[in-house]
């Protein structure tokens, strides 16, 4: 047998074979074959499901959640929302610098708020884990007010500097 005549005698074949299993050339499949099943797809309805359209807020933090970023995005947190976690009087006074490891560090206007940052530390981390979650912050480190540095250039000499001459 050639080509053609060989094609026609498999496709006898198969219908044969199919008229066997009790399906004619007309009849649509059921099954996906053998071994595989297939579901037929169903609309969502009035319940909720994955293929509706999802709030924007729900969706960014689930992709937070896949990548990691949680930890990250609520330190973020802290710093955003600064004001509103401490209150107006001690946002005015002190501003976070870092967030390493749990351990927040603040710098405050003056000596005299860093020593008062000291004494309220235990309800300002109250207040910032009701407001961003628990072991976000765990320790507060305040600083003081930062001096002006007066090492200009490369050379220095070592001394008191300009104040040894005021007096």
């Amino acid at each position: 047998m050639r080509g053609p005549d060989l094609a026609r005698a498999a496709l006898e074949a198969a219908r044969a074979a199919a008229k066997a299993r009790g399906r004619g050339p007309g009849r649509p499949r059921r099954g996906g074959g053998a071994g595989q099943s297939r579901r037929r797809r169903s609309w969502s309805g009035a319940r909720p499901d994955d293929r509706d359209p999802q709030p924007l807020g729900r969706l960014a933090s689930r992709l937070a959640a896949d990548r990691g970023w949680t930890d990250r995005l609520a330190g973020g947190q802290v710093f955003g929302r600064w004001a509103t976690l401490v209150g107006a009087d001690v946002a005015e006074h002190a501003r976070p610098v870092t967030l390493r490891d749990g351990e927040l560090t603040v710098q405050a206007s003056s000596t005299a708020w860093a020593t008062q940052l000291r004494l309220l530390q235990r309800q300002l981390l109250a207040k910032i884990a009701a407001g961003v979650g628990p072991d976000v912050v765990k320790r507060l480190r305040v600083q003081g007010p930062a001096a002006p540095s007066w090492r200009k250039g490369p050379l220095h000499v070592p001394g008191r500097g300009p104040r040894d001459t005021y007096g």
